[in-house]
């Protein structure tokens, strides 16, 4: 059973993170993280936001710690677990930007970097970046298939409607020949876009009646990815229902059950991953 983390301490969502969090750093993430890679946790995950609107913070938290430097600092302490980042938001990054900084992160990791990637939806966000909000499906599609022809070669071309180039040389670059990409939403276009474009879906916000009914209207490919949240878990606490929620999760339709952790340090943390792998078989 392949089971990720949504990593704590680096994105604090009001009312969803544990008080600890809050004055929590790298030092106990990074303690969290070697004891997933010992247990053999599938991955962790780290957001993007650049700067959030004060209004928006409020309800989605403004802390959003960047992926690239964390999954940097993680990866010389971690040897086999993956690093996904849930989401990058393409249209914030050209794809030569991201082949050449995230293809960087998976040479240093030794092929683990999962790259999960949205359109966005943060119109204020967008504006402050220079960025184009009206178009952003488009563009993100144009992107993906960019991403695909350029992440694992030094010597990428793509010609498309937002994105042209071609002779050039993008040194490291990606070392697995084929990086998984994840796309995240909650729309049917997120996952028909994941189907064509993508290695799996990562959705969010869904009921399960409406995520089942999503998932039962397309054929998904062979070995694509689901990857759904199973709410927050005690396992220590209540092994019960951390069972009953993983089962729940992946009679979804999940591959991948992506959990969050409840605790009260990065030390109870570290119990609660032991107690979960103790009850289910991880790997």
């Amino acid at each position: 059973m392949r089971i990720g983390l949504t990593s704590p301490i680096v994105t604090l969502v009001p009312g969803v993170h544990d008080p600890w969090e809050v004055t929590a750093g790298i030092g106990e993430l990074a303690q969290i993280a070697i004891a997933a890679d010992r247990l053999g946790f599938d991955h962790l995950t780290c957001s993007e936001h650049v700067a959030v609107p004060v209004a928006v913070a409020a309800e989605r938290g403004g802390t959003y710690w960047d992926p690239l430097a964390t999954f940097g600092f993680l990866a010389a302490r971690t040897e086999q677990i993956r690093l996904a980042t849930q989401v990058l938001v393409l249209g914030y990054h050209h794809p030569l930007e991201i082949a050449k900084r995230y293809g960087t992160l998976d040479a240093v990791s030794g092929g683990r970097l999962v790259l999960g990637v949205g359109i966005g939806s943060l119109d204020d966000e967008f504006r402050l970046l220079g960025a184009s909000f009206d178009d952003r499906g488009a563009r993100a599609d144009d992107a993906l298939r960019a991403l695909r022809s350029s992440l694992s070669t030094e010597r990428p071309e793509y010609h498309g409607r937002f994105y042209d180039y071609g002779d050039v040389v993008v040194r490291p670059h990606a070392t697995a020949d084929h990086v998984p990409m994840w796309i995240g939403g909650r729309s049917m276009r997120s996952l028909r876009r994941a189907i064509e474009l993508g290695d799996g879906w990562v959705p969010f916000g869904l009921g399960r009646r409406q995520l089942r009914e999503m998932l039962d209207s397309v054929e998904l490919p062979p070995d694509f990815d689901v990857v759904l949240g199973s709410g927050r878990l005690d396992p220590g606490g209540d092994p019960t229902a951390t069972c009953t929620a993983i089962a729940q999760t992946l009679d979804d339709g999940a591959t991948i059950v992506s959990v969050t952790i409840r605790a009260s340090s990065a030390d109870h943390y570290v119990q609660q991953l032991e107690s979960l792998a103790e009850l289910v078989e991880i790997g």
